[in-house]
């Protein structure tokens, strides 16, 4: 774990009035390190691009510092795992969005670099309907080692999250506020159950208070931190629909269950898939199949071991289709040096082994 010295500059550099994630990262990368940001002369702190005076006279007060201090009490107390974003065990899939929090405070056991992640939105007031789907899908889903996503809200949240409880998958819900509370209480007893199978995360440190304004941040770590995002029921406004838009932004997938046209609740879901923001799905099978998600953990596991059975030429291969998706086997052979009858031997030994799909017109793409 990271020693507390360290720890403080880090959540310290979360406190400073006016600096937020992307001004946070940049003056980590021109100082080396939080530490050094607070160690910087504010002469030379003026020298960074968008930092002015009162950012730089921001960063020497003391008041950040003692803040930050005292959270290290909070975080040892309740064994909270801090997350820095340049830590090895940050989510990995959050490193690849810009906007991704400086921080992050984990309770809970479940393994966020899980190898597929799905987040789960929705209305706060869903739909017998809406309840039954999601909970249809995510039993559906059981056998397929996914991690389930949501924000802990009224409503699909609650749903979705209850589902995959009963479904033994882990769960995971991202707070607008801090670890030191549960919003809305009702969801207390339901928290208390999930930090055992999944667990609670937030860029938020304690006694941070409720805010409108932090639920479009949380909704960006549910769509960033996952491969896809499942809209179950939403109006045409709403933090499901704010929950995709970022999805998308950050070349998410993105799956909306259809609904009748004449129900507002249905209205957002039909829009997405209307303007080709989100792909209808009526199963969890169709998930699966648009994600390549068919194959169970087993079988991955196995296709792993496979992997390292492969000599170099095969790696050259498979790791080239993994950086492309998707490549005809023209495009495979002028890009990996070797003959085409090599290639063609190769990518059919991939094939039997699972490790990559074939496609009509001889293209192929791996299986996840």
């Amino acid at each position: 774990m990271t020693n507390d010295s360290t720890l403080i500059y880090r959540i310290a550099l979360t406190l400073i009035p006016g600096i937020g994630d992307l001004q946070g990262k940049k003056l980590v990368a021109y100082c080396g390190g939080a530490e050094a940001v607070f160690r910087e002369k504010k002469k030379h702190l003026l020298r960074i691009p968008g930092i002015g005076h009162a950012l730089a006279g921001a960063i020497h007060e003391k008041t950040v510092m003692n803040r930050a201090e005292q959270e290290i009490g909070f975080i040892r107390q309740y064994r909270i795992t801090p997350m820095f974003y340049l830590d090895p065990d940050y989510p990995d899939r959050l490193k690849h969005c810009e906007d991704g929090p400086l921080m992050l405070y984990f309770r809970g056991k479940a393994d966020l670099g899980q190898r597929r992640i799905l987040s789960i939105v929705g209305t706060r007031v869903p739909t017998d309907y809406g309840k039954a789907m999601c909970e249809q899908i995510i039993r559906d889903l059981a056998d397929k080692g996914l991690l389930i996503v949501s924000g802990l809200a009224y409503g699909v949240d609650t749903a979705a999250h209850r589902a995959s409880l009963a479904a033994g998958l882990p769960t995971i819900a991202v707070l607008a506020h801090g670890l030191d509370q549960v919003y809305p209480q009702v969801n207390r007893p339901l928290a208390e159950k999930m930090i055992l199978n999944g667990g609670l995360l937030t860029e938020f440190i304690s006694r941070t208070s409720l805010n409108r304004d932090y639920f479009p941040r949380r909704n960006r770590i549910i769509a960033g931190m996952a491969d896809a995002t499942l809209v179950i029921e939403s109006a045409t406004k709403g933090g499901a629909l704010i929950t995709a838009e970022m999805a998308n932004s950050y070349s998410r997938d993105v799956f909306a269950l259809p609904g009748r046209v004449t129900d507002p609740k249905s209205g957002g879901c039909n829009r997405l898939i209307r303007n080709n923001k989100a792909a209808l799905v009526q199963s969890a099978e169709d998930i699966c199949y648009m994600m390549g998600w068919e194959q169970n953990p087993a079988v991955v596991n196995i296709q792993q071991k496979l992997f390292t059975m492969l000599d170099e030429n095969e790696k050259k291969v498979y790791d080239f289709l993994a950086a492309r998706k998707e490549a005809d086997i023209d495009e495979i052979y002028l890009n990996t040096g070797q003959t085409a009858s090599k290639i063609a031997a190769i990518l059919l030994k991939l094939e039997f082994e699972g490790l990559i799909k074939s496609l009509p017109g001889k293209r192929f793409l791996i299986s996840r």
